[in-house]
């Protein structure tokens, strides 16, 4: 109720207002329907009696218009609130996802958490909005409604009554095995959603063409949605269970009502007027009772997966600190000391205590085989992990002690699997830049250094140009000229330290030694820390890390280490003999 008053307070009280005018001219139709009764019995064939019963007739037109443009006008406002609500609260859970640490991201029962929060409780609050204008509707509408019927007889009311108890409680229970099968199967869910996408997906279809596993993955398809339709089906039949229990317990109270009213007339306690408005109003009530109890019942289902849902927005994150500046820190060093590293939900470690130093101005390169951990390190460094074990020091002062989202305002990242933003060139450059005006200056000097620039200048649009496939207009780019957008939007961001994991991975080797002949114009004398599988790339750093099965096994200048003729000197010539 708060997150719709929030969304729109106007819309939120024109829809409770025509909700409660519906429920009003209901009641209203009742003691209009025995007073335009009274007139026709009342009236043989003259014209004097018939005249009386225009005013009658004249009020039931307009009642009856009344109710039905309420109830017109009702549900376009509450479309449009829940529509607003659902807004809000996208907003809300989108500031959680933007919070939460990088590491839940690596955890399979994060993601079964955030798919049952947008597949379900996103939608709740909308629902609740309709439960609670269903709860108002019907609840005014059965007491004025009761209300009524007391006048006409007291002895109608309780039976009605009594068929709301069974119904609530019936609902308690129908809710509670909804969210249970929702948690249940949720895991099952979102491996048809990720086949269905692998099938449907762009990226995915040349690959998926070119192996020609098209029918094993749509019979995987199959089997997770056999699975998934086994388990829906069993909760399908528990709902009707408990539906037609409700549905035969107000059935029951209106068919006793009516058997009651009958008896009234039998016994001469009503008459013929009073008994044909009783019967309106009795269908009536009994409809308005049953918009109540769902209401309620839509209530009591949803209060489950939006306790669920306030759960997830109070997710701790990396909230702000007070007493930390806005600004980003400056750079001296970056020390790792004994640093390890675990994912989430793995036995194994990552890490095994890692020690680093990067120091202003320098390029430090980390080398080794696949699974070594480079991409790991790069992480913390980057402060999007924090350290299972260890610690790690920027300018002397543990990480632990600052904000994490202060220290990322200090480091431009570029990661082999960068993302490709379906917007216009100079968008996918400055989005590093958020805080700030779009500045042309700057995009054009970051696409240069990063050989960007000779491609996007000769796009239909220049830096306007919408790249991607995706929304029409768009035009594709290579994966080496995706790469370079990347890159620029790295060298854009006004950061000491800059964290490059595998940066010329789709770059040609000309492209590739042209990037690296003097990287330290590149990067415009910034600190970096460079992960790369080419070891041609990394002979011009300052300090080169060997990584092997998490640890640092050697360290040095290329010279040294080649002088050493260890692990890196042997990788180096393996690698160089390749071209020879």
């Amino acid at each position: 109720m708060r997150l719709a008053w929030r969304a729109d307070r106007v819309t939120f009280i024109a829809a409770a207002g025509w909700t409660v005018v519906g429920a009003v001219s209901l009641a209203a139709l009742v003691l209009v329907g025995k007073w335009v009764l009274d007139g026709i019995l009342a009236a043989p064939q003259g014209g004097a009696s018939a005249a009386r019963l225009a005013p009658a007739l004249a009020a039931l037109a307009v009642v009856t218009a009344l109710a039905g443009a309420a109830t017109a006008f009702q549900q376009q406002h509450q479309r449009l609130m829940n529509e607003q609500t659902s807004q809000t609260v996208w907003r809300q859970v989108l500031g959680v996802t933007s919070r939460v640490g990088l590491e839940a991201f690596e955890s399979p029962s994060f993601f079964d958490r955030l798919q049952r929060i947008q597949d379900n409780a996103v939608t709740q609050p909308a629902a609740v909005a309709t439960g609670l204008f269903g709860l108002i509707g019907g609840g005014v509408g059965t007491i004025l409604l009761l209300a009524a019927l007391l006048t006409l007889d007291p002895l109608l009311v309780p039976v009605l009554l009594l068929a709301g108890v069974p119904s609530v409680l019936l609902s308690r229970k129908a809710s509670r095995t909804e969210f249970e099968f929702t948690t249940r199967a949720m895991p099952i869910y979102r491996r048809r959603t990720y086949l269905r996408r692998v099938l449907t997906g762009r990226q995915e279809a040349k690959e998926v063409r070119a192996f020609g596993v098209e029918a094993a993955l749509r019979h995987r398809h199959e089997q997770a949605s056999a699975q998934f339709l086994s388990m829906f089906r069993d909760q399908a039949r528990r709902r009707q269970r408990y539906a037609a229990a409700v549905v035969g317990t107000t059935s029951l109270a209106l068919v006793l009502t009516l058997a009651l009213l009958v008896w009234l007339i039998a016994v001469g306690r009503v008459g013929l007027a009073e008994a044909g408005a009783a019967a309106l109003g009795v269908r009536l009530v009994s409809s308005r009772l049953e918009q109540l109890f769902k209401a309620v019942g839509t209530l009591i289902e949803s209060s489950t997966f939006l306790a669920d849902l306030a759960d997830f927005l109070d997710s701790p994150g990396q909230a702000a600190q007070g007493d930390e500046p806005s600004g980003a820190p400056l750079l001296q060093d970056v020390v790792l000391e004994d640093v390890h590293y675990t994912y989430p939900e793995t036995a194994t470690p990552a890490l095994r205590g890692v020690d680093l130093t990067i120091r202003r101005g320098q390029v430090v390169a980390l080398v080794g085989e696949n699974g070594s951990g480079k991409t790991t390190v790069a992480k913390i460094v980057a402060c999007l992990y924090p350290p299972t074990q260890g610690t790690m020091r920027w300018d002397g002062r543990d990480i632990g002690e600052m904000e994490p989202a202060r220290i990322r305002r200090s480091v431009a990242v570029i990661f082999q699997d960068f993302v490709r933003y379906q917007l216009t060139a100079r968008e996918n450059i400055d989005l590093s830049g958020p805080d700030e005006q779009s500045d042309q200056p700057r995009v054009e000097v970051a696409a240069h250094r990063a050989g960007a620039a000779p491609f996007i200048e000769r796009l239909p649009e220049g830096y306007d140009t919408l790249l991607g496939k995706e929304f029409a207009g768009g035009v594709d780019l290579s994966v080496g000229q995706w790469q370079r957008v990347a890159l620029a939007r790295a060298l854009f961001r006004d950061a000491p330290l800059v964290v490059l994991d595998e940066p010329t991975a789709a770059l040609d080797p000309r492209a590739e030694h042209a990037l690296f002949e003097d990287v330290r114009a590149l990067l415009g004398g910034r600190t970096a820390l460079l992960v790369s599988h080419r070891f041609s790339s990394v002979r011009s750093a300052d300090m080169i890390y060997v990584l092997q099965d998490g640890r640092v096994v050697e360290q040095g200048t290329h010279d040294a280490l080649m002088a050493e003729a260890g692990l890196y000197a042997e990788l180096f010539t393996l690698q160089a003999r390749a071209y020879l």
